[in-house]
């Protein structure tokens, strides 16, 4: 675990990147870099909670046309929807037709409403939870943190589902709460700079 591979630029990077191009494309501009975009939060939480049992891969593919069903993730609007959009979500072959998980993402756009009315926005909340191990730590190697359980159990403790600490440890490590790039990742650097730059918001 936290190994590299070479990618086809000869730029070493995290060794999962070799599953799909995909991957690649998510690894080199989105995973690990600091996000303050409260839907792009709500975005990513929620399709961890998809995720649950399937592998990113699966999701990936499918982003946009949950992006498309959820209206881009305005969880203002989703907080809105009733058992007829369930029905219409449970029909939509571009998405995972779960409705245990579809139910959640709807109660979690309310609680992100609640929890935005109390905060200030969904960035100001997760940030608090910004986690930097100590400098031994060999990345990828842990699927949850002290961080990540201390997440987990406040949204809990809030109302939201489907918000393990596995699942919010994978919300972190993608949002850029921590950096956990692999040790020689060419990456790694680059979002230790951009969180360096980083203006959490208050």
């Amino acid at each position: 675990m936290g190994a590299t591979i070479s990618g086809p630029d000869g730029l070493p990077r995290c060794h999962w990147c070799a599953a799909t191009p995909d991957y690649m494309a998510y690894h080199d501009t989105e995973w690990g870099f600091p996000v303050a975009d409260d839907r792009r939060l709500f975005e990513k939480l929620t399709l961890e909670g998809f995720q649950s049992g399937l592998s990113w891969r699966t999701i990936l593919a499918k982003r946009e046309n949950f992006r498309a069903a959820f209206h881009g993730f305005d969880f203002h609007r989703i907080a809105t929807f009733d058992e007829g959009d369930v029905e219409r979500l449970l029909c939509d072959q571009g998405i995972v037709r779960h409705r245990g998980k579809i139910e959640a993402a709807i109660n979690n756009a309310r609680r992100a409403v609640e929890l935005v009315k109390g905060e200030g926005s969904l960035a100001a909340y997760f940030w608090r939870f910004e986690d930097v191990p100590p400098a031994d730590t060999v990345p990828q190697t842990a699927s949850t943190s002290a961080a990540s359980v201390a997440l987990s159990k406040d949204l809990k403790k809030r109302g939201w589902a489907f918000v393990g600490p596995t699942t919010a440890y994978a919300f972190m490590q993608a949002m850029g709460l921590i950096n956990d790039h692999a040790i020689g990742c060419a990456f790694r650097d680059r979002v230790a700079e951009a969180r360096a730059n980083f203006s959490p918001p208050r």
